[in-house]
């Protein structure tokens, strides 16, 4: 699966099937998620101070097609707009991502789509659980290393750092003692060296630009509301 995958099944309650966190920021971190598989598959990158031109800009290294739609499509995003920052094309990046994110895993089998109506009028779907076997899996692996300490792998340490961008992690592990322990290990490791270079860069990025986001939308709806 893909890592905004695992992000998602972190992100959805598996009972009632709502999200954990909220709009636009999981829409954000899902299109950072993809960003950093693009570069664990080597097609994009971030640019760095020497590279020729500014850095934190993303970069396409093979436009060639992935197999995965879900991915293509963001790369021909990102292939057609060069040069950008990610805080400026996360946003465009996230359009419809999750919905087709979320229509996947119900193909699949891992969710159901449970469709209702909110006081008998308007539509909504809810996503619960319906095979958890593989978010057991990717539970194991993140308590492994922010409850026991072990060291990520790039995936892992990679959804820790979305988690942690977002303030989540102690919504997703739940039975953590010491909370605020527990979301500084998350912090220290977005922060620490697991990853190769390119990935911590990637990392980094999507980091600030979650965060960056999150920032934006709040102030635009904060202004709009007040005017």
């Amino acid at each position: 699966m893909l890592i905004a995958e695992d992000l998602l099944l972190l992100l959805y309650d598996d009972e009632s099937g709502k999200p954990i966190a909220g709009s636009p920021g999981l829409d954000y971190a899902l299109a950072g998620a993809v960003l950093i598989e693009l570069t664990l598959l080597g097609k994009t990158d971030i640019t760095a101070a020497g590279d020729g031109v500014k850095p934190g800009r993303l970069k396409v290294l093979d436009a060639a097609p992935t197999g995965d739609p879900i991915l293509d499509e963001r790369l021909a995003f990102v292939v057609g707009k060069p040069g950008k920052r990610p805080k400026d094309q996360i946003g465009r990046l996230s359009k419809k991502l999750r919905d087709q994110l979320l229509t996947r895993l119900a193909d699949r089998g891992v969710l159901e789509a449970d469709e209702d109506k909110v006081l008998g009028l308007f539509p909504v779907t809810r996503w619960p659980a319906k095979d958890a076997r593989h978010e057991a899996e990717v539970r194991s692996k993140l308590e492994a290393v922010l409850k026991v300490g072990t060291t990520p792998d790039e995936r892992t340490g990679a959804l820790i750092a979305l988690l942690s961008a977002l303030n989540v992690v102690a919504k997703v592990v739940t039975d953590a003692v010491d909370k605020k322990a527990l979301k500084q290990r998350a912090k220290q490791i977005a922060e620490s060296d697991w990853a190769a270079d390119a990935v911590r860069k990637a990392v980094t990025e999507m980091q600030a630009a979650v965060t960056a986001a999150i920032v934006v939308a709040s102030s635009t709806a904060a202004a709009s509301g007040s005017s």
